[in-house]
């Protein structure tokens, strides 16, 4: 898999998506969830905005330097919008998204397969709250060094490199984030997990460059949930080839008497 591999598969997961309709109702719910939360957040944080600035610069009295005041005025606006997107982000994926994201991997899986694959003898109750733990090193702490990064990337003399990395991170985390379902339900040891991300930074990286598209990545980071499990089952197929391919008599057929 690819980088090319990860654009296809985030793109089959939406036209899947939206030719479903249990996927396509799904997917707006998430989509209206985050998009509530990031105007509540954003007229908070907007609220607060002249608070904000007088607290770290007064307006000056000369005219000389308050053109500088106000386009510090705007970028310190952009920046706190910025925040406020990723802020609502956080918290629809904690309190509520993640729960939606598993369902929507769910239909796939079943609509696909016939069958959901789940840890046997695990009620879905641990499932999902093992979903939501994951969320934590999955999400939060990756989504916050790439905030940090991009800090960094504006105060910094590697600006230019830092603030190319920083979207980069994210793109790959925030696929993983979707890629990583099937395997946390089944309660797999997150050290596997990141070691089978690590494997596949190139695709994660494809799955993920739709997410830096201003306002449609809200739409793709809805129905994510359905190309990652595509690509998982695909994965799952071919992975069972290769070993059938390795060894063709494991499974002999009946001799007839």
């Amino acid at each position: 898999m690819n980088l090319f591999s990860g654009i296809i598969y985030n793109f089959k997961g939406l036209w899947l998506g939206i030719r479903t309709p249990r996927l396509l109702l799904l997917g707006f719910l998430r989509f209206a969830v985050v998009a509530i939360l990031t105007v509540a957040v954003s007229g908070l944080i907007l609220a607060k905005h002249a608070d904000i600035l007088a607290l770290l610069w007064q307006q000056p009295e000369s005219p000389w330097i308050v053109w500088a005041w106000h386009l510090a005025s705007w970028l310190l606006t952009l920046l706190l919008m910025g925040i406020s997107a990723v802020a609502a982000y956080l918290m629809a994926q904690l309190l509520f998204a993640v729960f939606i994201m598993d369902l929507m991997s769910r239909i796939t899986e079943r609509m696909l397969t016939g069958q959901v694959t789940a840890t046997p003898n695990a009620p879905i109750i641990a499932q999902m709250g093992f979903l939501v733990r994951q969320e934590l090193p999955r999400n939060v702490i990756p989504v916050l060094l790439t905030l940090i990064i991009m800090a960094l990337g504006w105060l910094t003399p590697l600006g230019p490199v830092l603030t190319v990395v920083g979207p980069i991170v994210a793109a790959i985390f925030l696929a993983w984030d979707n890629t990583d379902l099937i395997p946390a339900r089944n309660f797999q040891p997150f050290g596997k997990r990141f070691k089978a991300l690590g494997r596949a930074l190139p695709f994660h990286l494809g799955f993920g460059l739709p997410f830096l598209i201003p306002v449609l990545n809200l739409l793709f980071l809805s129905f994510a949930p359905v190309g990652a499990t595509l690509y998982h089952l695909d994965r799952e197929k071919k992975r069972r080839h290769e070993q059938r391919a390795k060894c063709p008599y494991s499974n002999p057929m009946p001799v007839k008497r």
